[in-house]
């Protein structure tokens, strides 16, 4: 008695299963033909799925309630809701920015022989998270997470560039520290740096860091437009410099134009 009575009780429980996985896949097919159309009607809505009206009725009152589709009331269509994006983003903000820049950061390296690195903004300075050596920069440093100052380098002035202006005023307040003969120190000098940067799409330091060091940089965008991080190739002056270091800051932005649509951005 005991035996049959469990095996029934699984039996339903199964069915009961099956409903529900039935109930999200229409659900989620019901989401997957707002994205496709845009807005469609009821009928049209049930005719897709193969449905009663009313399932498709009690379907979309169901996301409706939770914010994932919207009607208008005015033709009675629906269409997806303000709770699409929220979900989006969040599975957008998700996306490693080292695991999606590792083959970028490694092509990047390949392409233009020096060493690339993608760097992240940590309170104020520019910290790499992910780098890659090529051809060329085999005796180059290692930067990896090597806290490096925002003035100073070509990924902190990217990353500090496209920070909110209270963020910038707040670095360039400070005393600027001089690591080198070259390092920008007056705060009229580095916020017109800056302001080059938003408008040009990329930083360069020359010597700034250390002398002999040439460094180019460009922003890496989240979903949303916000930079999240900054791509850089760096390499000694003798091999960067004039025409080849014009010729990195064009493959610099390539790379972090990819990168920034690995990461859910659309130019």
């Amino acid at each position: 008695m005991t035996d049959k009575s469990e095996d029934r009780n699984e039996e339903k429980s199964t069915k009961g299963s099956t409903g529900g996985v039935q109930s999200v896949d229409r659900a989620v097919s019901v989401l997957e033909i707002l994205a496709q159309h845009g807005e469609a009607g009821v009928t049209e809505i049930a005719e897709e799925l193969n449905v009663h009206k009313s399932t498709a009725f009690r379907l979309l009152g169901v996301l409706e309630n939770r914010g994932l589709v919207a009607q208008e009331q005015e033709r009675g269509k629906y269409y997806l809701g303000a709770g699409v994006l929220r979900l989006a983003g969040a599975a957008a903000a998700r996306l490693d920015i080292s695991q999606e820049g590792a083959p970028v950061c490694r092509d990047l390296a390949g392409e233009v022989g020096e060493t690339a690195n993608i760097a992240v903004l940590d309170d104020d300075a520019a910290v790499n998270i992910m780098q890659a050596r090529g051809s060329s920069s085999v005796t180059a440093q290692n930067w990896l997470g090597r806290r490096t100052p925002l003035h100073a380098t070509s990924s902190g002035k990217t990353l500090l560039a496209h920070q909110p202006k209270s963020v910038r005023e707040s670095v360039l307040s400070r005393k600027l520290p001089r690591i080198t003969e070259r390092t920008v120190t007056v705060a009229g000098e580095l916020r017109s740096q800056l302001e080059a940067v938003k408008e040009n799409g990329f930083a360069v330091a020359i010597d700034e860091l250390e002398i002999g060091l040439h460094a180019v940089a460009a922003p890496v965008r989240a979903h949303d437009g916000d930079v999240i991080g900054a791509i850089s190739v760096s390499g000694p002056s003798y091999r960067l410099a004039d025409e080849n270091l014009q010729e990195v800051v064009k493959c610099t932005m390539a790379a972090a134009q990819e990168l920034s649509r690995r990461m859910g951005y659309r130019y």
